[in-house]
């Protein structure tokens, strides 16, 4: 022992034990694991300890505002020929190649057993100005007139104020189409055998279909892409609804959708609140066909099979146009068997 310079003897610092390492590593493991399984708990029933709360709170519209101008709108007269099938795609800013592929492929105005066909793509706007973006879509919607939008922000939570907005264009440009349909860039669309059914059908009002949900019930956990807290969705399960990968629905039913949509609470998922609407309207989701035709995942391609299919996601611009090449190309080939 040595003696400071303040008189207080010296004590040389000693190392832990083994032992002592041992006890304070696996006291930090299971302290670090019961933090986590807290966290975990707090955010599975809408609590967050460590995050800003951003929920948004059921209300009433006007959350779309039917006032606002459409910026840009698509070149087409309604009255003169009227559209069997006005197909809505909901798009974002940087996704060119999709829709240029779109364009190409199903996408494309044509006649179709006597009826005409026509998509258009849904835009919002940027978060942050960008001109050059801008710029870009303006010059693109001038080249192609296939382009619908209004001042909201693009985003994926926005996607009913898109959806809105289509069927407000419909409503006010073009309530004399027969059929409307709302789908996304990632599909693939047999605009072909989809306008057969509908002829064969013979339904132009009060009908609605796709892939149908009918127990369908709100993810709760906050990790999740479809979480939904019950703050903004407090009921236990969701009305009957359509896949928002594609529905096809009765323009009569656009029109009643604008007209009551100021009635219903703000909703993130665009397709469950398309089913709220229906379910406020008392519309009965129905199937096209006896067999599945709409997929809201991706299929594996084979003429016989695509012939015979609604839609299929997950699909690449570069498959897209694979696959409806493929499809022109032996529209005429028999398909034997199953």
């Amino acid at each position: 022992m040595s003696i400071t310079s303040a008189g207080r003897p010296f004590r040389a610092p000693t190392t832990l034990s083994m032992a002592q390492r041992k006890a304070t590593g696996i006291f930090t493991v299971v302290l670090l694991l019961t933090c986590l399984c807290l966290y975990i708990e707090l955010n599975s029933v809408d609590f967050c300890i460590f995050c800003y709360k951003s929920e948004v709170v059921s209300f009433s519209l006007p959350f779309y505002n039917k006032s606002d101008a459409f910026l840009l709108l698509p070149d087409i007269d309604c009255q003169e020929i009227p559209p069997f099938l006005v197909i809505l795609v909901t798009t974002e800013h940087w996704q060119l190649e999709a829709r240029t592929a779109i364009r190409q492929s199903w996408g494309k105005e044509r006649i179709i057993r006597d009826k005409r066909v026509v998509s258009f793509f849904l835009l919002g706007t940027l978060v942050k100005q960008n001109k050059k973006a801008e710029a870009n879509i303006i010059s693109e919607s001038l080249e192609y007139k296939d382009i619908i939008q209004k001042n909201f922000i693009d985003s994926y939570n926005n996607l009913t104020l898109k959806t809105l907005m289509g069927i407000d264009w419909v409503h006010h440009f073009c309530p004399q189409s027969s059929f409307v349909m709302k789908t996304d860039t990632d599909m693939f669309i047999n605009t072909f055998y989809l306008t057969e059914l509908l002829v064969k059908k013979n339904r132009i009002t009060n009908f609605f279909t796709g892939f149908i949900k009918s127990e369908e019930y709100p993810i709760r956990f906050r990790f999740n892409k479809w979480y939904t807290s019950k703050i903004e969705y407090p009921g236990k399960r969701y009305p009957p609804f359509c896949s928002g990968t594609g529905y096809v629905f009765s323009t009569d039913i656009a029109n009643q959708i604008y007209k009551i949509s100021p009635s219903i609470p703000y909703f993130k998922l665009e397709d469950v609140y398309i089913g709220m609407c229906l379910d406020k309207l008392r519309i009965q989701l129905e199937e096209l066909h006896t067999k599945q035709i709409f997929f809201p995942e991706k299929v594996k391609f084979s003429v016989c099979r695509f012939k015979k299919i609604v839609t299929c996601h997950h699909v690449r611009p570069y498959e897209l146009l694979l696959y409806w090449n493929t499809l022109l190309s032996s529209k005429d080939e028999e398909c034997l068997g199953k």
